[in-house]
């Protein structure tokens, strides 16, 4: 293990904490055998576990598909809350374990599954297009899911002049502009009593007719103020900067940065088409805005590529994911991922759709 994580990370990690690591990755490995387990890494993890544990890595979409397919008891997710639910969510008769408790994600703490009905209320008939990075109730309350990478092809599969595209600004404006949309975030008011708590079904006594089309002639899209607190902090003001001093660096942003920051960069997509879109180019120098470990792992997987760093942001919620508590995980069979039967049924409807969609 330590001479596999050394080929690929010697320029990467310092050589003791390769030698730590490596003997936890060895001993989580055999759990992993003993339990019939599989371990999925999303490409937010620290590279000393993303190149050693897991049987898969990817983005979520890969994860959501592996998932699915998987015939192994257990499911230990690398990632954040919100994927090892959606795990769940594919796979109830298995047991899905998420290394720590404390792996949020401030963009799916941002709406709630009222917040959604309560759209719903307000446009009526309005197919509603839900993040993956959102909690199963709101899922549940979608007609189909959606990642980073095909998200613009997850809205155009519907056919509708207007679609509530739930909770990311950012993702949300720049998918408007590539389907030619105008979008708005309109303000909720409460809903009355007698309407909460319940579902399509409810009606608004004040609904939102939606009528004309955007600048694009192709519609409306209703956006949500929620946000990625990694994504948002990356500025035009940044990329002026490293351009300033590499000119001919290719600048390469996630789609739930803003959209000023996405016309100001070469280009954008989800994590698999970066990851992607250095292994099939050649450039001086490459710069990655997105979670730093994932920086990392490209330059690991990338050693002739130079790849600049702008790390001055880690999540810190994919940042509680440890080899040390992916391995307290398998021996403890902690924390277990449940999700209540009625919105497993629901949002496994609008997960398998986004995977259809691929």
């Amino acid at each position: 293990m330590y001479f596999k994580m050394k080929a690929r990370l010697e320029k990467i990690v310092p050589d003791v904490e390769l030698r730590y690591k490596a003997e936890l990755a060895a001993e989580i490995m055999e759990l992993k055998r003993e339990k019939n387990a599989v371990i999925l890494g999303h490409n937010y993890m620290e590279p000393a576990l993303y190149y050693s544990i897991p049987d898969f890595v990817g983005d979520s979409l890969d994860l959501s598909r592996k998932a699915a397919q998987t015939d192994k008891d257990i499911i230990v997710f690398c990632g954040v809350k919100f994927m090892a639910e959606t795990a769940k969510i594919l796979n109830p008769s298995n047991t899905v374990l998420l290394p720590s408790d404390k792996a949020g994600c401030s963009l799916a703490a941002s709406i709630t599954a009222e917040d959604v009905r309560a759209l719903k209320r307000k446009f009526p008939g309005v197919p509603v297009v839900t993040y993956v990075n959102t909690y199963a109730d709101v899922k549940a309350e979608s007609n189909i899911c959606c990642t980073s990478s095909n998200a613009k092809a997850v809205v155009e599969s519907l056919h509708t002049d207007t679609v509530i595209f739930l909770p990311d600004e950012y993702l949300a404006s720049n998918v408007a502009r590539e389907t030619g949309k105008q979008i708005i975030f309109p303000a909720l008011t409460p809903a009355p009593l007698s309407l909460q708590g319940r579902g399509a079904g409810g009606e608004d006594p004040h609904p939102s007719p939606i009528s004309g089309r955007g600048a694009g002639g192709e519609g409306v899209m209703v956006g949500w103020r929620g946000r990625c607190e990694v994504h948002e902090k990356f500025t035009v003001a940044d990329i002026e900067a490293v351009r300033a001093q590499f000119p001919d660096v290719v600048i390469l942003s996630h789609p739930e940065c803003s959209p000023e920051v996405v016309a100001a960069s070469d280009f954008s997509g989800g994590t698999n088409a970066m990851i992607k879109y250095v292994e099939q180019t050649k450039a001086p120098h490459y710069l990655v805005l997105t979670e730093c470990a994932m920086g990392d792992n490209i330059a690991a997987a990338n050693p002739d590529k130079d790849m600049l760093r702008l790390c001055s942001v880690r999540c810190p919620h994919m940042n509680q994911i440890t080899l040390e508590d992916t391995l307290a995980a398998l021996k403890q069979n902690r924390y277990v991922i449940e999700v209540p039967e009625e919105i497993r049924v629901r949002a496994a409807r609008a997960v398998q759709r986004m995977i259809a969609i691929g």
